[in-house]
């Protein structure tokens, strides 16, 4: 691990991004392509109604995708957290109930599309014209979901197994015998949208099949049959883990079921009608998914530079690194928005040929909705680099702001006002206005990069001490912010001797990892809402994740070496089997915080309460994310103390008493 952060820190940059970058594009434009093969060959051998049947039915394909992607990257993550924590089996039984997970949900996702698709297309936007086509595609397509799901799980997991050789093939493997079957399927059996679907799940089956094999073979952990049995605990877990994926392919699917209504609404009003935009500005968006697959590629491919670096406090290599990126990713988008402009007629040709009215609207969509396509180099990484750096809530905004809070509203306005054409420039808006955040939060965000932090004013360390115990002792002391908790740590420590870790403990981290002191304490036992709303593109686990394993192993590094009191950071579910160990919860009245916050740490009085309020929610989204317990569960803790009730010396003389008593007795 060493040797890697070195590299992070001192290869050159263009190295390493080309390092990191080119297997993400390879897998996503792998799958990107999947779907386009389909529909070159579809619109070849059926025409344009069969292209369209296929985009009516594309939104329950990206539905499976979403509980696939779910099961998967929660999986993974779940995976990498274990096996940082060094419990293999736990991360097996994890592992196994993601599978599990994605095979009963596969299965019930197949029966409800069998059942129900007439009434899904209606949802998608399916007109009368489109209808046997996308119903003949639709109910062979829902017998390969199952395979498409599971496969699709696997593929994940077997990338956080430290494999991605491997998932690459099974899914190259699947798109080259698409490639082969569909023309075989098309053209020489004459079977039309229902081959092209055939062609789709023997193509799943056989990534399903070479997946599946592949269960046999983990590396980091042994899955067997008593391993598949569903533990509620786990499938909470992995689902949370994995929800950033599900809730981002699911904007998808909301988008496209707006823009095929719309479209089939407003184009039914013009001399294209219905099926025409909804074929056409089905191909323009998998045609431009391939110009995000790359920018996306790129900028996934810095996380890991952008991450390290930041957290190591080398600002010019991350603004160096940033530069990079958003130079690569304007060049590749300038040059597609120079493709989408000049050359529309030839792009729309591949995917077949239509009449004058289908050439017409395929040059005014290209022309108008990739309008300001070249802003995507900008906004799509500015995501990336927020989501690498561990600011979650702007990164969220960033990957919502264009799919939801502006394209959806923009096309109902602007198709109102301006029928077809207005949905159309839907799409130039929500890229300017998405564009315009990203441009001012990277520019803010600039700014500050280098900037000390202020100066805590808390109690420095004394690393002194003379254990007046007879035995080895460890204490955790987990509290509620203003409460004292550390003071009356600290003060533990003082009378017995220990060692104490709570600034200390961060440096040692800093020493360990290469990362910033500022970094860590920004960035540690803090968990907010949407911490795991961007977990990353093809990359296991977010920052967060990152710095509780190096902390695990370094909480359970200094508990073998000395006694301590260590202050919060789990430690008390960390080291809980241990039995040499106190674990201590201390709390207080809010009007009591408050006043400890305003006085000793300079809050402000009117804003103390709220602030507390906030750092307290943060510290327990932190321990639940971790443990899967309540923070301010008794139930976790030897002992819960009101340190204002007792008072700060008489809590430390309390639990030293403990201690001394739990010696006397012998029960270590």
């Amino acid at each position: 691990m060493e040797k890697e952060e070195n590299i992070l820190g001192t290869e050159k940059i263009g190295k390493l991004i080309k390092k990191f970058s080119i297997p993400c594009i390879i897998s996503l434009l792998v799958n990107s392509l999947y779907n386009i093969v389909d529909q070159i060959f579809i619109g070849w051998g059926v025409g344009y109604l069969g292209n369209g049947a296929t985009n009516v039915v594309f939104p329950l394909v990206i539905v499976c995708l979403a509980f696939a992607l779910m099961f998967g990257d929660g999986s993974s993550a779940y995976l990498s957290l274990k096996l940082g924590e060094k419990k293999k089996e736990e991360a097996s039984k994890g592992v196994a109930n993601g599978i599990l997970l994605s095979i009963v949900v596969a299965v019930l996702i197949c029966a409800i599309t069998l059942i129900f698709l007439p009434q899904l297309l209606n949802i998608f936007g399916c007109t009368d014209n489109l209808r046997e086509y996308a119903l003949n595609y639709g109910y062979i397509i829902a017998i390969g979901l199952p395979f498409m799901i599971i496969g699709t799980t696997l593929n994940s997991i077997i990338r956080a197994d430290g494999n991605p050789k491997y998932a690459m093939t099974s899914m190259v493997g699947g798109a080259i015998l698409n490639v082969i079957l569909d023309p075989i399927f098309i053209f020489v059996f004459k079977m039309g949208v229902q081959g092209a679907a055939i062609a789709t799940i023997i193509s799943q089956i056989l990534t399903f099949i070479m997946n599946i094999l592949y269960i046999r073979k983990f590396q980091s952990i042994e899955v067997k049959k008593e391993t598949f049995k569903p533990q509620l605990s786990s499938l909470k877990k992995v689902s949370t883990l994995g929800i950033s994926s599900f809730i981002t392919q699911m904007s998808f699917v909301v988008v496209m079921a707006f823009e095929n209504n719309l479209l089939g609404q407003y184009g039914a009003e013009s001399k294209f009608g219905s099926e025409i935009p909804i074929t056409v500005f089905g191909i323009v968006m998998k045609i431009s998914q391939i110009l995000n697959s790359i920018i996306i590629g790129i900028a996934a491919g810095s996380q890991p530079i952008v991450g390290y670096n930041y957290g190591a406090g080398k600002y010019d290599r991350v603004k160096k690194t940033l530069k990079t990126v958003l130079g690569c990713s304007v060049i590749i988008s300038t040059i597609a928005f120079i493709l989408f402009q000049a050359i529309p007629e030839q792009l729309i040709s591949i995917f077949g040929s239509g009449d004058e009215n289908y050439m017409e609207f395929a040059c005014i969509a290209f022309r108008s909705y990739l309008l300001l396509c070249i802003c995507n180099g900008i906004q799509i990484p500015a995501g990336i680099f927020f989501q690498a750096i561990g600011k979650s809530v702007k990164s969220a905004i960033l990957s919502l702001s264009r799919q939801v809070l502006f394209l959806i509203p923009a096309m109902i306005i602007l198709g109102k006002m301006f029928g077809l054409q207005g949905v159309l420039y839907s799409g130039p808006v929500a890229d300017g206005l998405a564009f315009s955040i990203a441009v001012i939060l990277l520019v803010l965000e600039l700014r500050k990069l280098g900037n000390k932090k202020a100066e805590s004013k808390a109690l420095v360390d004394d690393t002194s001490t003379d254990n007046q115990l007879n035995r080895h002792v460890v204490i955790t002391i987990a509290r509620e912010y203003g409460s004292g908790g550390r003071y009356v740590g600290r003060l533990v420590a003082d009378k017995l001797g220990i060692k104490f870790y709570d600034k200390d403990f961060i440096e040692k981290l800093a020493q360990e990892t290469g990362l910033s002191e500022e970094y860590i304490e920004a960035n540690e036992q803090k968990m907010g809402k949407l911490s795991n709303f961007n977990n990353g593109y093809y990359i296991g686990l977010n920052n967060s994740d990152e710095l509780f394993l190096k902390e695990t192993e370094l909480i359970k590094e200094l508990a073998n070496k000395e006694s301590s009191v260590i202050i919060g950071r789990c430690a008390d579910f960390i080291l809980k089997d241990r039995d040499d160990i106190l674990k201590v919860f201390i709390y207080s009245d809010m009007k009591d915080k408050v006043k400890r916050a305003t006085e000793i740490y300079g809050f402000d009085k009117a804003k103390a309460e709220k602030e507390i309020k906030r750092i307290d929610k943060l510290r327990s989204n932190h321990y639940k994310h971790y443990t899967e317990k309540e923070w301010k569960d008794y139930s976790n803790y030897d002992i819960c103390i009101n340190s204002d009730k007792l008072g700060v010396e008489k809590s430390a003389e309390l639990i030293c008493e403990m201690m001394r008593e739990k010696e006397t007795l012998n029960l270590y």
